[in-house]
């Protein structure tokens, strides 16, 4: 048992931090085992979304978050399931850009920076004369 203060506190965090894992792993077990009895595009959807939360959080590396969607996606087109489109996302970014581009041009245009003094012409260095 901890002693100092500061371990003490490190030992709560831990103990909250692994209770937490724990739980996104139970999330993602459930939620890949829910898609494999039923391989909807709404499972797999939950299933991709649980992955990209853990790599996110660290608990799991973003390559292996990767490869374990990718086997989903798999096992959904073995079963002729088709992943949801994201279709609809890139369509509202574009909207979005307009206004700001014309917000952009109503502002006043930045005022220019003031022209450098041209440097004085500087004189050649005397030559030492050796003693």
């Amino acid at each position: 048992m901890p002693i100092i203060k500061s371990a003490k506190k490190a030992a709560r965090q831990a103990a909250k931090r692994t209770e937490h894992n724990q739980q996104i792993k139970k999330d993602i077990k459930a939620a890949l085992k829910e898609f494999k009895a039923k391989p909807t595009a709404a499972n797999l959807s939950k299933l991709q979304s649980e992955y990209d939360k853990a790599a996110k959080k660290g608990l799991i590396k973003k390559n292996t978050a990767s490869r374990r969607k990718a086997a989903a996606v798999k096992i959904a087109k073995k079963a002729g399931i088709k992943p949801a489109k994201a279709a609809a996302k890139p369509a509202a970014k574009p909207a979005a850009k307009k206004p700001a581009a014309k917000s952009a041009a109503a502002k006043p245009a930045a005022k220019k920076a003031p022209a450098k003094k041209p440097a004085a012409a500087k004189k050649p260095a005397a030559k030492k004369t050796a003693k």
